[in-house]
């Protein structure tokens, strides 16, 4: 077998295992992001939060992720994640905890924007030498019309992928390896690249690792 060029981890999560939050289960991760974003510090006024989106859940390193978004009456996007684990033979949730954030840079604002998308970085991979990639949850959504799925790919290199529900998406991939950034990129059923973006603008990642 031939050497590799690089060691990068693909395919790391487990794939979505559940449907989108709804019921008694929406209402219990509610609570955990209304939490979170009750202690966001803000010069801004928020407003108040409108209904909140779920995009599919991810597993990775022993810990589910459910990412969420909701607007405000102040015209703000509120982002973030809640994360548990599954324990037992039953896999019941405990060890809630959640992340919120803030942001005033609206898809709606942005005609030029094939796909909208949040990240947070959640771990850190090591490779040859200790050489980290930055483990990174990115969800979101197409700003275009017929794609069927969503991958990540570094360096021209499929990482992970993941199927449009109800046109959401959510990816657990290696970001920043080596000088190397995530892609997102939309695909059609038959394969068809459709959208691409940059995770992040080179000039502003930190791509000395």
């Amino acid at each position: 077998m031939p050497e590799q060029p690089r060691y990068v981890p693909r395919m790391a999560a487990e794939p979505p295992q559940e449907d989108l939050p709804y019921g008694r289960w929406a209402e219990r991760l509610a609570a955990e992001f209304m939490a979170a974003i009750a202690q966001i510090e803000a010069d801004d006024d928020l407003g108040e939060p409108d209904e909140i989106t779920w995009y599919p859940d991810r597993s990775w390193h022993g810990y589910t992720y459910v990412p969420a978004t909701c607007h405000t009456s102040s015209g703000f996007e509120l982002l973030g994640y809640v994360r548990f684990r599954a324990a037992g033979e039953d896999r019941e949730p405990e060890e809630f905890s959640a992340i919120a954030y803030y942001t005033d840079d609206l898809a709606e604002e942005n005609p030029d924007w094939h796909l909208d998308l949040c990240d947070e970085e959640i771990g850190t991979w090591r490779g040859v030498g200790g050489r980290p990639a930055k483990m990174t949850l990115v969800w979101g959504r197409p700003l275009v019309a017929g794609g069927q799925f969503v991958a990540g790919e570094l360096a021209g290199v499929l990482v992970d992928a993941c199927p449009l529900v109800s046109e959401r998406f959510t990816l657990i991939a290696p970001d920043e390896l080596q000088g190397d950034l995530l892609d997102v990129v939309l695909y059609d059923g038959k394969g068809q690249e459709l959208a691409r973006e940059a995770l992040h603008d080179p000039e502003d990642a930190d791509t000395d690792a």
